[in-house]
């Protein structure tokens, strides 16, 4: 595999980012890799960071201050830097209003696990067995040279693509690699606790909302709920304060696949699906022009809740009920 020193290569100036609405493997990814060039190459050259928003839960990564906002960066010139590092994002769409910049960059770079990637940069380390980019990032890096701030942000990311190294996704590699940054004095309960399971009033008000409205179907085998712009609005909560819902959805009882959908706009909804063991929802949020993983994706789609619920109920009941080939 390439070392980050191979792929920064010659260049002097460097832009780092993620997808739209970072999760916190995007913020860890990306973060990671800032602060290893940070901290190893100092000012010899021009790294900046850039995030669409910046969730409060994850501003304790060192150098987070320094993170630009992508509507600030977009604001005046959009500079043409020799390298544009992206992480974490399967597809170009993903990258909103910082693409024009991407697309600028003398040579891009993507790091990804995600199994739909499209291979939209110049140059690509895609494993899709990984279980987020973060766990990549750490085979990149020098890892004498991997500070107490890096091993944070890699840790994060892990965590949290993992959820709490439960998902299947964990593998020993991943555990390896995450008992090497304990070893660096990553206080690993304290992220976990305060990054992942910690939620504000608000966050436990709009997830009991969730909750106590969803729905079960396909012979209580799925359950989905959704939450409209109007409830959003009324509890004061944006896209970030709605993570952890679909995960929780999964944990129920009999269930073996969850959809939870968040009105985005009037008619358009994005979508999150997870599942436990049979259902790849993967390859359905693929097929409305998504992605993710086996048992973790998403997509948009427009149309009534009705609408969306049938579109992807006949792609989950294909996958639940087989039919036999003649």
């Amino acid at each position: 595999m390439m070392q980050i020193s191979q792929i920064i290569d010659n260049a002097k100036s460097i832009a780092i980012s993620g997808h739209l609405r970072p999760d916190g493997d995007c913020i860890g990814s990306c973060m990671a890799v800032y602060n290893y060039l940070k901290d190893v190459y100092g000012d010899t050259l021009n790294v900046k960071v850039y995030f669409e928003v910046i969730p409060e839960q994850f501003a304790f990564i060192n150098r987070m201050k320094e993170a630009i906002l992508w509507k600030d960066a977009v604001a005046g010139d959009i500079p043409a830097v020799d390298l544009f590092i992206i992480l974490d994002s399967s597809d170009s769409d993903r990258l909103g209003i910082l693409e024009p910049m991407f697309r600028k960059a003398k040579r891009t770079f993507c790091i990804d696990h995600h199994i739909s990637n499209t291979d939209y940069a110049d140059d690509s380390v895609v494993l899709a067995d990984a279980s987020s980019a973060s766990e990549i990032v750490y085979q990149l890096l020098d890892e004498s040279k991997i500070s107490l701030a890096c091993a944070e942000a890699i840790y994060l990311g892990i965590v949290h693509d993992s959820g709490a190294f439960k998902y299947s996704n964990t593998s020993e590699k991943t555990m390896q690699i995450a008992g090497k940054l304990l070893t660096k004095g990553v206080e690993g309960s304290r992220i976990i606790d305060e990054t992942f399971y910690e939620k504000t009033y608000i966050q436990n008000q709009i997830l009991g909302r969730a909750l106590l409205e969803s729905v079960l179907f396909m012979d209580k085998k799925c359950i989905f709920s959704v939450i409209k712009r109007s409830q959003m609005d009324f509890y004061g909560v944006t896209g970030v304060d709605l993570g952890g819902i679909v995960e929780q959805l999964r944990l129920t009882a009999g269930v073996e696949c969850a959809v939870f959908l968040y009105e985005i706009a009037d008619m358009e909804y994005k979508i999150s699906m997870r599942s436990k063991r049979v259902v790849d929802v993967s390859k359905i949020a693929t097929y409305f022009g998504g992605g993710g993983h086996v048992r973790a994706a998403g997509f948009q789609m427009k149309g009534t809740v009705h609408d969306v619920l049938n579109n992807i109920s006949k792609h989950i009941e294909e996958q639940l009920y087989p039919k036999e080939e003649a």
